[in-house]
């Protein structure tokens, strides 16, 4: 049998075999803490961990101990008002200064766990994976990245390049060095024949000295100096990365109230997620239509009343523009949701639906229609009706009435697609 040893260094103060013993075991109150986290931020605040609180009771575990035992009489050191054998009152609460005043219930320790960022999404989107995922393009976008640029003469020691220093230590005594060389060479060919025809001593001292100083000056020359130093440089630059944008359109008149309008969030927000776990970035546009559509920020999105009937070819105009103005198909991967109760006057559903299929289901990698109506019993609005008519492999409609809906209908729409043989 063969057994695997994981020798990856920890993060300091850390153990990733505990923190992954710990998600494991207690995987349903930790997913519980992360689906209220994102009920209360906001759909681009969504794209990072957190920390989350689970009470004491849930993660508690059976253990022995010794117990106190028998009877204790105790004076603590500082006491000035009782002596050994008075009594007191018991704290209110059974709990000490730690315990709940009378009427205001029991306390509630809370254990504080800090979750990464691959950490949140993995709880939501483990076996989950986009359809016909094309990155078509990789455009220019603000993310820097390091890379080789040569060598310099300053710079840290840890990227000291050895061979490039010794190279231009090699060639700088070389260069330094060609003259006196050629001086030494000179002065021992005299040397030489002086010493070869008998010239008188105090010549050949002379030559000899003169020897001694070309060598001399072929000492002086370091073996290596602070010119000689390489270092290896490293410069950051703009890199190419995968980029989407998500369209957010929902109906926000009169018959679409906080209920419907919050679980249009909710599906917003786990696609939202879902798109940051497969590109690096992800703009969010969000349109809001009644008779006329408008492009606004989150905020006015699900929170800012507006009345008025609702005409949905209106916001698929605006989407489309916006498509051509600021993310052309060539060089973005578009997402679209649109969340309705499907109430449309008049001919507007065979408009919106005939305009979605000639304009906008050309240009998306996906397009979802979620549909929140008054009740399940509900009969299914003209919007869907036209909408149904209207077939292609990326576009695909739902409907959802309460929250535990949300996730089950996301997973449906989203799920693994099967291998073919």
């Amino acid at each position: 049998m063969n057994s695997l040893i994981d020798r990856r260094l920890n993060g300091r103060n850390k153990s990733a075999v505990n923190r992954e013993r710990f998600l494991r075991r207690y995987k349903d109150q930790i997913r519980k803490a992360v689906q209220d986290m994102v009920r209360e931020r906001s759909i681009e605040d969504m794209d990072q961990g957190g920390e989350i609180n689970l009470p004491a009771r849930d993660i508690s575990e059976p253990h022995f101990r010794h117990g106190q035992g028998g009877d204790r009489e105790l004076v603590h050191p500082g006491n000035r008002e009782f002596v050994k054998g008075d009594t007191f009152q018991r704290p209110q609460g059974g709990q000490g200064q730690g315990g709940s005043e009378p009427g205001e219930g029991e306390s509630v320790d809370q254990f504080t766990f800090s979750l990464s960022r691959a950490e949140f999404l993995n709880l939501f989107f483990e076996d989950l994976e986009l359809p016909h995922l094309i990155r078509t393009q990789l455009g220019d976008v603000e993310q820097k990245k390091w890379q080789r640029a040569g060598y310099t003469t300053t710079g840290s020691p840890s990227l000291l390049s050895v061979s490039r220093t010794l190279k231009a230590s090699l060639s700088r005594r070389v260069a330094l060095t060609v003259a006196a060389r050629a001086a030494l060479e000179a002065a021992q060919a005299k040397l030489d024949a002086a010493i070869a025809r008998g010239a008188p001593q105090a010549e050949i001292d002379v030559l000899r000295q003169e020897v001694e100083d070309c060598q001399q000056r072929l000492d002086n020359v370091p073996f290596l100096d602070d010119l000689d130093l390489r270092y290896r440089n490293r410069i950051s630059v703009s890199m190419p990365m995968a980029r989407a944008v998500m369209f957010c359109l929902m109906d926000v008149s009169g018959s679409m109230d906080e209920g419907k309008k919050d679980l249009a969030k909710r599906f917003f927000t786990l696609l939202y997620l879902f798109l940051s776990r497969k590109y690096e970035h992800v703009d969010v546009v969000f349109i809001r239509h009644t008779d006329n559509a408008e492009e606004v920020d989150e905020q006015t999105f699900f929170y800012d009343p507006k009345s008025g009937g609702t005409i949905v070819l209106s916001a698929l105009e605006l989407m489309n523009e916006i498509v051509q103005k600021r993310y052309p198909p060539s060089a973005w991967n578009v997402y679209a949701a649109q969340a309705s109760d499907g109430d449309s006057f008049g001919a507007d559903a065979g408009k919106s639906a005939r305009y979605l299929a000639e304009n906008l289901l050309p240009a998306t990698r996906y397009f979802a229609y979620i549909e929140v109506p008054d009740s399940p019993e509900a009969r299914k609005s003209s919007l869907w009706a036209e909408y149904e008519q209207k077939t292609a492999p990326h576009f695909v409609m739902r409907r959802i009435c309460e929250r535990g809906e949300i996730y089950p209908v996301f997973h449906d729409l989203f799920k693994k697609e099967p291998v073919s043989s």
